[in-house]
């Protein structure tokens, strides 16, 4: 198995963060017996000071530098990652994609409508580089401006409706698409800093999140087991 995780800026991670990825990863570890790699054509963090994906300070220095592969970017969404996701399967013989992607699209960019064509073309591009690639597609976790702003919230929820019609439409026996729940007791003052970007705690939800749709969707690992006591409390 070669997982790509594909995000923006919850998913890349800012400096200092652990990141859900790092959690995935560690998730993985514990509960999955068979042998996988993390692959993707980048592995920075996002720096703040320079607004860019310059930083490598992860909260847990022990990250492997192989298990920090991804494609994430500060700012980017369905619209920015579907040019780049066929090469980026291809190049890195990604079989796996676990994606969370659509709050900066529907923020800056695309309204609902066009935001799920993007996936449309996210999911032809992928299965270009790889005619039997998987993905686990998140839905959008609502953030503050989704609770203050009520016609973003809307288009928040539409979007969702949409995501949701559009992987069951495009799944395939030799190309399966699993659409993830998001977590069901996400708090925005718990489990973001923010508003947005998430916690440790959040992290650990988010993870929790793709790990509950691989094990009971495909019976990759195990059910979420968070290695630090009271993670999820």
């Amino acid at each position: 198995m070669r997982i790509l995780f594909v995000g923006d800026s919850m998913t890349i991670g800012s400096a200092g963060d652990f990141t859900w990825r790092y959690r995935m990863w560690s998730h993985l570890n514990r509960t999955y017996g068979g042998p996988y790699r993390i692959v993707g054509p980048r592995d920075a963090l996002y720096a703040p000071h320079a607004d860019a994906a310059v930083s490598y300070d992860y909260a847990d220095a022990a990250f492997p530098e192989a298990a920090r592969r991804h494609l994430a970017g500060w700012g980017e969404g369905w619209l920015h990652m579907a040019p780049l996701i066929g090469d980026a399967v291809r190049e890195h013989r990604a079989d796996t994609l676990l994606v969370s992607l659509g709050l900066i699209d529907l923020g800056f960019y695309t309204n609902a409508e066009q935001t799920a064509e993007n996936v449309r073309r996210f999911v032809t591009a992928a299965r270009e580089g790889n005619a039997r690639v998987r993905a686990v597609l998140m839905p959008v976790i609502p953030n503050i401006r989704a609770w203050t702003d009520e016609p973003f919230g809307a288009e928040c929820a539409r979007f969702n409706e949409l995501l949701a019609k559009t992987v069951a439409d495009l799944d395939t026996a030799s190309s399966p698409l699993l659409l993830a729940s998001p977590p069901p007791d996400y708090d925005l003052d718990r489990d973001t800093y923010d508003g947005t970007h998430p916690s440790p705690s959040g992290e650990h939800r988010i993870a929790a999140a793709f790990a509950d749709a691989l094990h009971q969707g495909w019976g990759v690992g195990g059910p979420y087991l968070p290695a630090e006591s009271g993670a999820l409390a």
